[in-house]
């Protein structure tokens, strides 16, 4: 193997580039200026012909500037003027870039790319000439350059991707021999976390009942097995509290809370998620998932399914990678359900420690705070685990619709440190389940043992018991970063794709049982509760388990064996002990019958994702992991192995490794609550407290985490976080459909109270509860009682005090949802919440004294999508006034403690709120949502973390409307009135509806009080508060306030993207305004074909590794009355479909290879390099009565085909890559944009847009390199004078601009898209296919929603269809 190397500059984008600088001038005031560029690494296996050279040289380079790239290095160093730092990739592991970069070659022809690597090479530049710069310097100045846990410093050019690492063999553990002690042995240097309890159990297994030595490898298996993080002994466990048994273990408790719920679980505490029953829906799917075909409509059953999980250590060691695996792990949760799972959308959470962001000052953080050197700092996290989080979803394909956000860190009344040091990662997410998909079925001997995803990494190695760690930072630093995984959202998406197609064969899915691989690697198993109850769980037949793991699970009870050489290895040197229990990601297994294994490797070829068979199911009850070179299967089957006598690394029985284990007993004692009452200063005013509240992160805005992720991927999101005219971020409940043909769907919403906890954990459970069930309530479900939800519990429940405070909050909340209803039917828990610092254990809040890190997410039919009401203020836009309601359940109090403004003040206060009344609070649900099914209520939001008064403002901010209002009802002084988080909401009602409203609340004896008024529109609308008649907040508009609740976020997208569009975005809120929507069509009268067809049209939407936004494109093509096919790129190359078939050509969104190289770049070199494809390509183009339509990714593919614009050869030879006229390049943000963004259609030649232009309208945008940019102004201005640009971003007054955001990606004149001269040939970077129903549409004019039953944007698919058949020949 060779590695040659090229280079290209710059390495860094301007803005990443200007804050790579800043950070390195924090660190040395020597600093000048930094230059950069990018090294790759190829390493071949053969030599490069002249020709390959060219590919390859076209596939790494810019378009317009070919001459950047080049093989010698564009960067020198020169001695005492400038230091030369090099980072790059760890090398022990091929990193997703090179598994993306390496598919690209191989498409090409380049098979002996065996590895693409790239490294960034920074050439910083000292104040002055001749400064001799110490080691110490030059090692900060790199550290702040790279992660330390996934890159390091190349001090010279890499020569060899080779390690010099020799596989370690396994070997006994001499338990027979030295006893306990050699379990000790073996724990202390694999890192297991056995405590004391597990080193007796083992020694006693193994020397006592098996009366053999174990493996190493079987020693990490248990560890990984039975930890806590899998197998979860404290929730399972005895309770001794203050030396008094406890009736009940906590799993038991939760269970107990499905009783008094309505029985609509298909699924619960049992399999990967949960689920509950569902509606009968039209889907449309592919009559052939193993090769090219034409979808139909079908109508199924289809479930509702739920997971959560928190992937809180991984994240706090390395932030982006942590989350995108937390990300990965919970998608694979779904798709893992039953026989496999459909993913719909994802909701996120993060918990850290304070911010501390430079240069902007929050007065309750504390600057001098220590923070471990093993843990990323709390800025950090929040930053990079939501771009991780948010980069693995929008490559993957799922939006993410519902979140929250909160950061702490203070001195409890006791003088102890709480903040989250080991942060929380929450993940959420929701699917859907075929009714006949359910029940797994039971492994027999004979069956297939299938591992789907790609090959084995040494990654994550021990993350399970790493995880389980009591104190965070007691482990070796070695072992937590050699616990943590990385994350390739390109191999999930090919995994998913496989394992729908396997579902959407109906009756014939090869499917038998899947699990995903998750903690503990192939050898992992995790049992999480049970489903009845467990009084004596450790009982067999009291308990049925649920275990997530990979291949022991799988093969439960019948046992069998594995193959360690059926394994692809991503690197040569992973020991059998790694293979077993390393934690790669992107990874399932499954069984199936032998003779489904040819079926299931054609549609793994097909989508291009690996398929090993890896072992058989036995009947023995074993499972057995075989090195051996001969790997017959008939031997095990016909147990004619025992008599050969080998040794195998791991030869357990099932039952000593996921059967019934002796329950722990755990003794727990209260520790007294020290709380101090909060104390104010007395001369603060309601404005001067807002200046405070609407700054603290758990209160402002989080623009800065909705911008940046996909919110309308899948087409099937009909309620995501942004609301209003100009999408603010303040949407209590996310909605989603089952079905783009359908109105039934779910409604999801997150709860979560931690500081309330610090106080009473009681309480802060209480409220939890309430806040998800206030934030759900605005969406029309079927009953309160169809309710579930997901406990997670973040909680250092092993040290002092702390496990009674989870106990007693365990208690509250199952009260309170079996008063309320509702049940629990899964979670997880996390009870190693605290880390040390120095010698100091932080633990995080709520978990002493408070139970505030529980997060409960609801989830419950909806049997009409529609309905739904968000937190904008509707009536002032109309020109009227409406009346504001407040629910309170709370009955008028006003409890400040764990609020938002005692944070501010670096205080708890004694008193917390407290969902006193459950049954006031479940009747006013009741009431609330048959309103909303009346259509009564116009705007609603539920009060939380900053008050009564911040729910109003909010309310104001999202209708930019005005408020007059008097709070008269509730108790204490105004700033408790205001600040007061007490349970209830606020609706905006029409005049005439009040007192029918009051009227339904008082028969149902729930509290209504009216507040005021909705009164004028727009920024400069006028504010009014008034407590008790007494005027406490006046002459201040909605845009001042609004200013101060977005500059938090202001001041943290400017740390994630570039910093002069962020402040242009902020300075334009003054000069924002209700954008002016017009149709120049009636969208309710489609264009009528002049004659008709016994055969509709065939339209093959073409999709490439990466593509995700494939099935909306299909379903509005569909709409339309085309016959749509689903076709991959390897359909064509292996020739079983031709374009010649096709009178329209669709290329949809999504992120070919993972965009690595540059957006479709692969995607386009498969096209451009196949003669045969390239051939058959440009035939169809040339046919006249064809057309095609690029969207998102399919755009900027188009445009480096030429089909917009054209193309210039790069030599006479044919054969070599054009050169083309436009490109798509990175958005002025230099970031990922989703917007609901305004466009108006021009004149032009486009077929598609006939008749719409004029029309100004919103449409969905999601992308990162969005903007045009043209070989030269020639170009440019000739597409001009030809009407070529069809489409064109504007702004709130309908005129083209280029401003941000109103643009989002800086495309000059305002281009959104460009179409050929003949008007055949579309390309566009907004979605339309994801506007295609009303439903879709994240807002629109209140006269629209009553004039238009119709999307307009329907109308482009109808007028191909039209065009279609007039111009068939």
């Amino acid at each position: 193997m060779v590695i040659v190397r090229f280079y290209r500059k710059p390495g860094l984008s301007t803005g990443a580039s200007t804050r790579k600088l800043r950070q390195l001038q924090l660190v040395s005031s020597l600093v000048r200026s930094l230059d950069t560029e990018l090294c790759f690494n190829v390493e071949i296996s053969s030599e490069l012909t002249r020709n390959d050279r060219e590919k390859l040289a076209w596939i790494l380079g810019t378009p317009f500037d070919p001459h950047s790239l080049r093989t010698t290095s564009h960067l020198t160093e020169v001695e005492r003027s400038s230091l030369l730092v090099e980072i790059g990739p760890r090398l022990n592991f091929s990193t997703a870039f090179s598994s993306n970069a390496v598919s690209i070659c191989s498409s090409v022809g380049l098979h002996q790319v065996r590895r693409l690597e790239v490294s960034t090479r920074y050439l910083i530049h000292w104040e002055q000439v001749g400064l001799a710069i110490g080691a110490d310097i030059e090692n900060k100045l790199s550290s702040v350059l790279y992660d330390r846990m996934t890159q390091c410093r190349y001090l010279s050019p890499v020569d060899s991707f080779q390690l010099d690492i020799a596989p370690q063999p396994w070997y006994e553990v001499d338990v027979m021999g030295r006893g306990r002690a050699a379990l000790q042995e073996v724990d202390s240097h694999l890192g297991l976390a056995f405590d004391t309890w597990d080193l007796d159990f083992y020694t006693d297994l193994f020397k006592v009942k098996l009366r053999r030595n174990p493996t190493s490898v079987e020693c990490f298996d248990l560890a990984q097995s039975n930890s806590e993080h899998s197998r979860h002994w404290f929730f399972k466990g005895k309770m001794v509290v203050n030396g008094k048994e406890q009736p009940k273990c906590l799993i038991d408790m939760i269970i107990d809370t499905q009783r008094s719920s309505n029985a609509n679980n298909v699924i619960k505490f049992t399999d990967n998620s949960s689920a509950i029953e569902g509606f009968t829906v039209e889907n449309l799917r592919p009559t052939e998932t193993k090769g090219a075909s034409k979808f139909t409509r079908v109508s199924n059953r289809s479930h509702i399914v739920f997971t959560a999980e928190t992937h809180n250590f991984p994240t706090g060691v390395a932030p982006f990678s942590g989350a995108t695996t937390g990300t990965g792990g919970r998608l694979r949760d779904v798709h893992a359900v039953g026989r496999g799972g459909h993913y719909i959308a994802g909701t996120a959470g993060y918990c850290v420690g304070n911010l501390l962001i430079p240069d902007y000052n929050l007065p309750w953080e504390d600057h001098s705070a220590l923070y471990p050197p093993n843990f990323a700092r709390p800025l950090e996290i929040l930053i990079e685990a939501s771009n991780g989080a948010s980069d693995y979803g929008n490559k993957f394909g799922e939006p993410v619709v519902c979140g929250f956000a909160r950061s702490f860190g203070l001195f409890d009344s006791s003088g102890e440190r709480r903040e989250w040091i080991k942060p929380i990662m929450f993940s959420g997410g929701v699917g859907s389940l075929d009714a006949d998909m359910v029940r797994k079925v039971t492994p027999e001997k004979g069956m297939q043992v299938v591992k789907l995803g790609g090959p084995v990494y040494r990654i994550g190695v021990g993350g399970g018991a790493a995880s389980s760690v009591e104190v965070q930072g007691d482990n070796k630093a070695e072992l937590d970063y050699g616990a943590v995984q990385r994350g390739d959202a390109e191999m999930e998406q090919k995994l998913h794709r496989v394992i729908r197609a396997c579902l959407e064969r109906g009756a014939d899915n090869p499917i038998l049982s899947i699990h995903d691989q998750g903690a503990g690697g192939n050898g992992e198993s995790r049992s999480v509760t049970g489903q009845l109850s467990t009084n004596n769980w450790h009982k067999q037949k009291h308990f049925t388990r649920y275990f997530r793991n990979v291949l022991k699970e799988l093969v439960e009870p019948a046992g069998a064996v594995i193959f360690s050489r059926r394994f692809p290895l991503g690197d040569p040197t992973i020991s059998t002990l790694e293979l077993w229990g390393a934690e790669y990601q992107e990874n399932d297994a499954m069984l199936c019958r032998p003779s489904d294994v040819p079926l299931i490797k054609q549609i793994g070829h097909r989508e291009r994702c690996p398929v090993n068979i890896v072992g058989v199911v036995l009947d023995n009850g074993k499972v057995v992991l075989s090195e051996e070179e001969d790997d017959n299967e008939l031997k095990y089957l016909d147990g004619s192995y025992v008599k050969q006598g080998v040794r195998h690394p791991v030869d357990l029985e099932l039952e000593l490794v996921l059967g019934s284990m002796p329950q722990k007993v755990f003794h727990l004692d209260r520790k007294p609550v020290i709380v101090t009452s909060l104390t104010l200063p007395t001369s603060l005013s309601v404005l001067q407290a807002l200046d405070l509240v609407l700054r603290l992160p758990s209160v402002s805005s989080k623009r800065y985490l909705t911008n940046k992720v996909d919110r309308c991927v899948t087409g099937l999101v009909a309620q995501q976080q942004c609301v209003g005219p100009l999408h603010t971020p303040l949407a209590d409940v996310a909605v989603t459909a089952l079905s783009h043909l359908s109105l039934e769907g779910v409604a999801t919403a997150i709860g979560e109270q931690p500081i309330k906890g610090l106080i009473d954990p009681a309480a802060g459970a209480r409220m939890t509860v309430a806040e998800s069930l206030s934030n759900l309530v605005f969406a029309a479900i079927s009953d309160l009682k169809d309710v579930k939800c997901s406990g997670n519990w973040m909680w250092a429940a092993k040290l002092p005090g702390e496990g009674a405070a989870l106990y007693d909050a365990c208690v509250a909340m199952c009260d309170v949802m079996s008063q309320l209803g509702v049940a629990v039917d899964g979670g997880k828990d996390s009870l190693s919440m605290a880390a040390r610092v120095g010698k100091d254990t932080i633990k995080a809040p709520g978990q002493y004294h408070g139970s505030g890190a529980l997060v409960v997410s609801t989830y419950a039919p909806c049997p009409d999508i529609t309905l739904v009401v968000t937190p904008d203020l509707k009536c002032p836009s109309t020109g009227c006034t409406g009346v504001l309601l407040h629910v309170d359940v709370s009955g008028g109090q006003s409890r400040l403690g764990g609020s938002a403004l005692a944070q501010c003040f670096n205080q708890l206060g004694d008193t917390t709120p407290d969902l006193d009344r459950p049954g006031v609070f479940k009747q006013a649900f009741i009431v609330t949502q048959a309103l909303i099914r009346e259509g009564k209520i116009l705007a609603g939001h539920d009060v939380s973390d900053g008050g009564l008064i911040t729910c109003l403002l909010e309310m104001a901010f999202a209708g930019l409307s005005g408020l007059n209002v008097d709070v008269t009802h509730k108790s204490g002084q105004p700033l408790e009135a205001l600040f007061s988080e007490e349970t209830g909401w606020v609706v905006e009602v029409h005049p005439q509806d009040a007192d029918y409203i009051q009227t339904q609340f008082k028969d149902r004896a729930v509290p209504c009080h009216m507040l005021g008024w909705s009164t004028a529109s727009g920024w400069q609308a006028p504010i009014q508060v008034a407590v008790d008649g007494a005027v406490v907040l006046e002459n201040v508009d909605v845009l001042s306030l609004f200013r101060i609740w977005e500059e938090t976020s202001f001041q943290l997208e400017c740390l994630q993207a570039s910093p002069g569009c962020v402040r242009r975005e902020y300075e334009s809120w003054r000069k924002r305004k209700t954008p002016r929507y017009s149709l120049t069509f009636d969208p309710l009268i489609s264009p009528t074909p002049a004659r008709l067809l016994t055969r509709p049209p065939r339209v093959a939407v073409v999709r490439e590794e990466g593509s995700n936004g494939d099935r909306e494109m299909a379903v509005a093509v569909h709409m339309a009355g085309f016959e749509v096919w689903d076709v991959t790129m390897q359909d064509l190359l292996d020739k079983t479909v031709t374009t010649d078939t096709f009178r329209g050509i669709v290329f949809p969104g999504g992120f070919s290879y993972a965009d690595v190289l540059g957006s479709a770049k692969g995607w386009a070199a498969s096209l451009l390099f196949h003669s045969s494809l390239k051939e058959q390509f440009r035939s169809f183009v040339e046919r006249e009565d064809t057309f095609s339509l690029g969207v998102c990714n399919g755009c900027q593919l188009m445009s480096l085909l030429g089909w917009i614009g054209s193309v210039t050869q790069a030599s006479p030879d044919q054969g070599q890559p054009p050169c083309p006229d436009v490109v798509l390049d990175h958005n002025l943000s230099e970031r990922f944009e989703c917007r609901f963004s305004t466009v108006r259609v021009e004149k032009s030649p486009a077929m598609m847009l006939q008749g719409m232009e004029g029309s100004v309208l919103g449409v969905w945008v999601a992308h990162g390199e969005g903007r045009f940019t043209f070989r030269n102004e020639q170009v440019r201005s000739s597409l001009e004078r030809k009407l070529c640009f069809p489409i064109k971003y504007v702004d709130d007054d309908g005129e083209p601009t280029t401003t941000y955001p109103m643009n989002p990606n800086g495309s000059a004149g305002g281009v959104a898209g460009v179409c050929s001269q003949n008007g055949r040939h579309l390309a566009m970077m907004p979605h339309p296919e994801r506007c295609v129903q009303l439903w879709q549409w994240p807002w629109m004019p209140s006269d629209w929603a009553n004039k238009y039953t119709v999307s307009p944007w329907l109308r482009i698919f109808q007028n191909a269809y039209t065009w279609s058949i007039e111009r068939r020949v």
